[in-house]
Formats: C-alpha cells, sequence, structure tokens
C-alpha cells in the first residue's frame, strides 16, 4: 500500500480523534454551566465525528497502527480540549478568600475593581483572620487572582465553579 494514503488515514483519525474529544469537553462544560442548547449543537458535531473516526479504524482492524494513532488522539483530544476550556472560560466562580494579612487594603482594592466582597471574621492558628467571599466571570479570574496575590501573597484561595447567581450586588455590577 502507498505510504502518502496510509499517512494521510492515520493523520485524519488523529485529528478527527482530537475534534471528538475536544468537543465533547466542551460540551460537558455547556452542560454543567446550564447551556443545553449549545451543549445540544455542539454534541451534534461531536457524534458526526465520532462515527467517522471510529468508521475509519473499524474498516481496517486489521491495520493496529490505526487504533494507536485513535489512541493517541484521544490522549491529545483530553489536552486541547482542556486549553479550550481554559480559553473559553464559560460561566462564574465563588472565590474564598482567607486573609493573612492586608485584608482591609484587598478588601477596598477588591470593591475599587467592581467586585462585591462579602466580609466575615474568622479565626486559624495564627490567630485572627477575615474570609472575603466573592463571585466573579470565570474570565476575570487570571487578573482577580493578580490583584489578590499584590495585597497578600499568603492568602488562602478556593476556587468554586458556580452554576447560577440570582440577586445581590453581583446580579446590579456593569458589564466591563
Amino acid at each position: 500500500m502507498p505510504i502518502v494514503p496510509v499517512l494521510l488515514t492515520y493523520l485524519a483519525i488523529f485529528v478527527a480523534k482530537i475534534a471528538h474529544v475536544s468537543l465533547g469537553t466542551v460540551r460537558i462544560i455547556f452542560l454543567t454551566r446550564g447551556n443545553s442548547m449549545q451543549a445540544a449543537i455542539i454534541g451534534f458535531f461531536e457524534v458526526i465525528i465520532y462515527l467517522l473516526a471510529l468508521g475509519m479504524v473499524l474498516t481496517n482492524l486489521d491495520q493496529w497502527t490505526n487504533i494507536l494513532v485513535y489512541g493517541l488522539g484521544f490522549a491529545a483530544g483530553n489536552l486541547v480540549g482542556s486549553r479550550i476550556e481554559e480559553m473559553i472560560a464559560v460561566g462564574y466562580v465563588h472565590v474564598h478568600i482567607v486573609t493573612i494579612q492586608n485584608c482591609g487594603s484587598l478588601e477596598q482594592a477588591l470593591r475599587d475593581e467592581g467586585y462585591g466582597v462579602t466580609t466575615m471574621p474568622c479565626y486559624g492558628r495564627e490567630g485572627a483572620h477575615s474570609s472575603l467571599q466573592v463571585l466573579l466571570k470565570r474570565k476575570e479570574l487570571p487578573a482577580f487572582l493578580k490583584l489578590v496575590d499584590k495585597y497578600d501573597p499568603r492568602a488562602v484561595i478556593s476556587i468554586f465553579d458556580t452554576r447560577k447567581i440570582m440577586g445581590g450586588y453581583f446580579s446590579r455590577m456593569k458589564a466591563k
């Protein structure tokens, strides 16, 4: 068998599998964020690509290299899908910050940037701290974390995905 068609088959299987797994990752993200229509549209294309890639492998099961390329495409698709997910950053997060230093300065800086901040006193091994609760868009998270680090590099930060936000200061914030 000529080498060019074989290499093109490998490439087609590999790229199709990357596309299939990446779309699956993005589809699941949209589903968990409550965007079912976008998830359905993505799922439509995902399953077509899946069937095309699988068909190329199943019609040539005697070619173990096709199976290997299919597996490699699956692994690469996970990496690509996770990068895409980071880039589109759909949805909201709830950030919980336990301050170690500069609580007042951090709280004011966050408010100056337009974030709604709920503050509560808390106590740990080193004594009194503050617990700050902030809701924000996932796309804003990198800049937000830099701001927190600027005021309190030792802060303890927990980040939670948030499916839906109703009421509060967040709902009144101006879109930037």
